[in-house]
């Protein structure tokens, strides 16, 4: 007989991921390892463009995503509106992680254990927004949307979105800068294998727990 899941409030997980996503992508880029695929984009305009900080380009960066959504589908989905509104709260969050974890001591094992923690972290975070029944981050809700429409497997859609936001990073400052900044192994090794990771923990999440929100109606898991 299989064992009955544990229901949870998508409302407080949606929460809990915003939080350690957030911080997980702050982690990751003080491991000096590079920072995650789904911030390097805003990393890159951060740097060439300084006077916005970090959160404010990631909140603009989404709601580019938001607006591409929208064309893909052809129309308005208040979904994707409140999508941005989460996403905004993120890019707060990212700011307010950035002012102090810039203050934890850093060596080589220290540097290690930062991206292992970021990359479980966020793959965690993913994962868990995927399954809150709630609207999600934009970075989050883009690749997971967007297999939808295409009916690819997420895990595939995932990756080549991250691949691609590598690109764009790698263009964006070597051009305007005449260097690469941000990147590195962590992030190569998080952008290859992240979806196939995101998708080990939901299906760990589906054998054990279950969500349910005000938006149960438009829940729908993907990774």
């Amino acid at each position: 007989m299989e064992k009955p899941r544990k229901v949870l409030r998508g409302e407080l997980a949606l929460v809990f991921a915003v939080i350690i996503n957030s911080f997980g992508v702050v982690l990751m880029l003080q491991s000096q390892s590079g920072i995650s695929a789904i911030s390097s984009v805003p990393y890159a305009f951060s740097e060439v463009l300084p006077q916005l900080s970090l959160g404010t380009w990631t909140y603009i960066f989404q709601g580019l995503l938001i607006a591409s959504l929208f064309v893909l589908r052809r129309k308005i989905v208040p979904e994707y509106l409140l999508s941005f509104a989460v996403g905004f709260c993120f890019g707060i969050f990212v700011d307010l992680h950035e002012s102090w974890v810039q203050l934890l001591p850093q060596s080589l094992p220290l540097d290690v254990l930062y991206f292992a923690v970021s990359y479980l972290l966020i793959a965690f975070g993913i994962a868990l927004s995927n399954r809150c029944r709630m609207p999600i981050t934009p970075t989050d809700l883009f690749p997971r949307e967007l297999a939808a429409i295409a009916k690819v497997r997420y895990s595939r859609i995932k990756i080549a979105f991250d691949v691609i936001c590598l690109l764009v990073t790698v263009c964006l400052t070597f051009i305007c800068l005449g260097r690469i900044m941000g990147l590195g192994a962590g992030t190569v090794i998080a952008a290859l294998t992240m979806g196939k990771a995101i998708g080990i923990i939901g299906e760990a999440l589906d054998r054990h727990v279950a969500f349910v929100s005000v938006f149960d109606h438009s829940g729908r898991n993907h990774a």
